[in-house]
């Protein structure tokens, strides 16, 4: 295990064993689900697309939350999965390991975003090449670094995708940060000095699982509300149900591509 020099901060103690006590491709055993997954932020899109096209469920998995379903559909003549990966970084690299495991090994994720820049318009569709480590998740994953890379592949099937239907974008950095109540103005000028343009909550551990665990992400995120500011403006962010409706098939378009 790789200690840091001061051995004051567990965090940076970065184990390279491969395998763990409770290692999910032992725990959970695989299924007949496509390979391509759709991991999708937006409940009320996943609910919209379940019943319009008739989905249904290939896996189930229980948490403390709930049960968690895996859905598949028919597009573009492909199986597709989808699946919510659940909020925050934790959560959404459980999720992801589980899918994994269970079978699925190349993934889209479709979110919003807050935007450091306000003139950002809400919807405005953001590609984070590279996501700032602010979380805990990742660094039990990957080795203490700034940053964490998306998949190349990943990056070049969203941008194919999004140039193919003529949809403007921005390729940006990401903040990923674990507590959206400590977003303060001194942290937002800082990030936005390192070129991060928009702050969420998964991306860093999403890239960080997947490079582990050999599989491909990729993510595509909307502007939405806005922390630039001396207050934060909620731009009703989570209303837009058009621009996520069409993000959600713009990821499921680029997943198909991998």
């Amino acid at each position: 295990m790789q200690q840091s020099k001061s051995n004051k901060y567990p965090i940076l103690e970065f184990d390279r064993s491969k395998t763990a006590i409770i290692e999910p491709s032992k725990v959970i055993k695989p299924k007949n689900v496509p390979e391509h997954c759709v991991l999708c932020f937006f409940d009320e899109i996943i609910k919209k697309v379940v019943k319009e096209k008739k989905a249904k469920i290939v896996a189930r998995r229980r948490w403390e939350t709930g049960y968690h379903n895996v859905y598949e559909i028919k597009y573009k003549g492909k199986r597709l999965a989808i699946s919510h990966p659940g909020v925050g970084a934790p959560y959404a690299a459980g999720m992801l390991e589980e899918l994994i495991a269970t079978g699925c090994r190349k993934f889209i994720a479709c979110g919003g975003a807050g935007v450091l820049d306000r003139k950002i318009a809400v919807g405005h569709i953001i590609v984070p090449q590279y996501a700032l480590r602010d979380e805990g998740t990742s660094y039990h994953y990957l080795p203490a670094s700034r940053f964490v890379k998306m998949n190349p592949r990943a990056f070049a099937a969203i941008k194919k995708i999004l140039k193919k239907n003529r949809y403007p974008y921005l390729i940006s950095r990401t903040w990923t940060t674990d507590a959206p109540y400590r977003e303060t103005a001194a942290k937002i000028r800082s990030r936005r000095k390192e070129g991060c343009i928009t702050v969420e909550m998964e991306a860093a551990a999403l890239f960080a699982v997947a490079q582990f665990r050999k599989v491909i992400l990729g993510q595509i995120l909307y502007g939405g509300d806005d922390v630039s500011g001396t207050e934060w403006d909620t731009r009703k962010w989570y209303s837009r149900k058009s621009v996520r409706e069409q993000l959600f098939w713009l990821a499921a378009e680029a997943c198909l591509e991998l």
